[in-house]
């Protein structure tokens, strides 16, 4: 397999390092130059090269149920979209794929993104027009996305029974059929608001 594309160990990953915060009030993850103390959000606070790990062995067993083909190449890029929890675009995973070594065509990585939003793998997150990767592929659902307008760090919320209950009611007395929906809440995260 090539060097590009095989999966990234704990050593070679691009990801900060996690620590966990050992105050009460936690927030998002930040690069470690931004900030000087790093400070989690119970949802981001865990072992990121597991959570990495995660998602390739979900994405391989998911594709494998489902008859679809993770190539390489499109496991290189759902892993480079998994090893940071702020959206990239797809020209940032072709710089990172050239930093590689490999220089793929933007319509190579379109085509891999493509794939990874039909099996379920990755959000759009269509006001950034950049790629998170999905928390729970396991199943269909809309994603609810808290996103922040200073570092750029993005988190799924897992779903909102009640906001989805009115969507759900919305959209059934609109005699409106959704096949695709996001909810995208931009604001500050704890860790930049902290900053201040």
């Amino acid at each position: 397999m090539p060097a590009a594309f095989r999966p990234l160990s704990a050593q070679d990953s691009t990801s900060p390092s996690l620590k966990p915060s050992t105050s009460k009030r936690e927030s998002t993850l930040r690069e470690p130059k931004r900030i000087k103390s790093q400070r989690l959000s119970p949802t981001l606070a865990h072992d990121h090269s597991h959570c990495v790990d995660s998602a390739l062995a979900s994405a391989e067993r998911l594709c494998s149920e489902a008859g679809a083909r993770l190539t390489p190449l499109r496991k290189r890029v759902l892993e480079l979209v998994w090893a940071s929890h702020k959206p990239l675009g797809a020209y940032e995973l072709l710089d990172q794929l050239a930093q590689e070594g490999h220089k793929p065509a933007p319509p190579t990585i379109y085509r891999a993104l493509d794939f990874l939003l039909q099996q379920g793998l990755v959000h759009r997150i269509t006001s950034l027009n950049a790629f998170l990767g999905c928390a729970h592929p396991e199943h269909a659902h809309g994603g609810y996305f808290l996103i922040c307008q200073q570092c750029g760090t993005a988190e799924e919320l897992a779903e909102v029974k009640g906001i989805t209950t009115a969507i759900d009611a919305a959209t059934k007395a609109a005699c409106f059929t959704v096949t695709h929906g996001a909810l995208e809440l931009m604001g500050t995260c704890q860790a930049c608001i902290d900053e201040r």
